[in-house]
């Protein structure tokens, strides 16, 4: 843990700011793209550090906001990569283990029922998103619609998402706030109407 956790902060730190930098730098410019690798990169960092920490902690909860996270990042990233809209071997594993991890958040959330920890409320809200993420991808890329504007809504809808789940880890760690599962949603609420937004606006 004293090992990892250093690079996991640090790994955290260096997505937040490549996240500022590729929101507001120009799309499909070279600043926004180098961003775009280095937030990429940095979510591969905190996933191979999350993951062993989690399982140290026996952390069930924090294991699958592991994958929840990294899925978006990785998906987000593949759009932005494949133009054909042909789904590869990989991409369908991702899309598959990202409706696996919500339909665990689901079932792990009934037990935080059992137990009163009103964490359940978290993970209600992460599953059911990781859950209609994952579908809506499976059927992009089964009816092969990621091309286009669909393609860059896709993108943007996936790395945003993933940018709510870095904001939220830095509110999380640094706010203390009742309820606890508020800082957790927070950044859900207030940035998923801005991805809705954008979607619309790229689709329009």
């Amino acid at each position: 843990m004293e090992f990892l956790l250093p690079l996991h902060i640090l790994a955290g730190t260096i997505a937040l700011l490549a996240t500022i930098f590729a929101i507001c730098s120009e799309k499909g410019k070279k600043i926004h793209i180098i961003s775009g690798r280095t937030y990429y990169w940095g979510m591969v960092g905190i996933f191979l550090t999350a993951l062993p920490m989690s399982i140290i902690n026996k952390e069930i909860f924090l294991f699958l906001i592991a994958f929840f996270s990294f899925y978006l990042a990785f998906a987000g990233r593949r759009f932005a990569q494949n133009r054909t809209g042909i789904a590869s071997k990989i991409d369908w594993i991702a899309v598959g283990l990202m409706i696996v991890t919500g339909i665990g958040m689901c079932v792990l959330a009934l037990f935080y029922v059992i137990e009163g920890n009103s964490h359940f409320i978290t993970l209600l809200l992460f599953g059911f998103i990781s859950i209609v993420i994952g579908f809506t991808d499976y059927k992009t890329f089964k009816h092969q619609e990621a091309i286009g504007q669909k393609r860059i809504a896709r993108h943007l809808t996936n790395m945003l998402a993933g940018t709510i789940a870095v904001v939220t880890a830095v509110l999380v760690v640094n706010v203390d706030m009742e309820p606890q599962w508020l800082p957790w949603v927070l950044p859900t609420i207030i940035i998923v109407p801005v991805i809705n937004w954008w979607n619309w606006k790229v689709m329009k």
